[in-house]
């Protein structure tokens, strides 16, 4: 069974999702794990990073996103969700990224998100609107060593479906006080939730992204973070540069992790991130 990790900030712009991709294609470049990237942002950000804009238009017109499975529950009697045309595999712009599939997003994820309150209660989604993505995905969960999980800037019944199959979830953040205002209140909220499914959801950490070395401020937010009040703070702290940006540009075609990702760090950044994660799990394995 694959170990599930869920990303999430209530604050946007805190390269969340530049995180989880490059998380991603470092966990199937450098450590050969079979990866699998669902995209639950409407932004789809991660989405395009991983297959390009026109290709993600195109799977978006025919019905093959997250968009589908989400209104196929409002909708129990058409459901229409097609897995297998959905999963994308091979995804990834670079080439020794191998194993890295996806399950894209759709912007039509931001109208499903406010009917799924109102999902019709049946033995299909066993009457929780937040089953609706493990029941879905169950036939491939054994397929991967991981699955990565971009969640929306809320706390919604899209995030729960993405908590509902997470064995723990990480927190990046840029090291100031609008980004970290939330964290309490998804740790808070999260612990509620799985007290209300009766599964543990581990709090694996806080990611520090666009560190200036300069500022103050995060000097002294670091500072704060490490005394670990509210979460464990985990390895990899990501300073602000162009080539983290310039990263998010699929039209671009990298040999190796590190030329896309570039030399200021992020390589180092990215592989103790990924390496704390393999040897928690993989040591609690043995």
């Amino acid at each position: 069974m694959a170990t599930v990790i869920a990303t999430i900030n209530l604050k946007g712009g805190v390269a969340k999702t530049t995180t989880s991709v490059g998380l991603a294609e470092i966990l199937s470049s450098e450590f050969k794990k079979k990866v699998l990237f669902i995209d639950l942002d409407p932004q789809t950000n991660g989405t395009t990073m991983l297959i390009g804009e026109h290709a993600w238009k195109e799977l978006n017109d025919q019905g093959y996103t997250l968009a589908r499975l989400f209104e196929s529950a409002l909708k129990p009697n058409e459901y229409n969700f097609d897995l297998e045309n959905t999963l994308q595999r091979n995804v990834s712009n670079i080439l020794s990224v191998m194993s890295l599939d996806l399950i894209p997003s759709s912007l039509d994820l931001i109208k499903v998100q406010d009917e799924l309150a109102k999902v019709p209660m049946g033995p299909l989604y066993a009457n929780n609107p937040t089953d609706i993505l493990r029941k879905a995905i169950q036939p491939i969960l054994n397929n991967y060593d991981y699955i990565l999980i971009d969640c929306p800037p809320n706390l919604g019944i899209i995030t729960l479906n993405g908590l509902r199959i997470a064995d723990g979830y990480m927190i990046p953040t840029i090291p100031d006080v609008l980004s970290t205002y939330g964290i309490p209140q998804i740790i808070n909220r999260v612990n509620d939730f799985a007290w209300e499914i009766g599964y543990p959801i581990e709090t694996l950490g806080i990611v520090i992204t666009k560190y200036k070395e300069n500022s103050n401020i995060h000097k002294t937010t670091l500072r704060k973070l490490k005394r670990e009040i509210d979460a464990p703070l985990l390895s990899g702290i990501f300073k602000e540069n162009n080539q983290m940006a310039s990263a998010a540009d699929f039209t671009m075609t990298y040999a190796t992790f590190r030329q896309k990702w570039g030399y200021g760090g992020q390589f180092d950044a990215f592989y103790s991130l990924a390496n704390e994660i393999v040897e928690r799990y993989e040591r609690n394995e043995h």
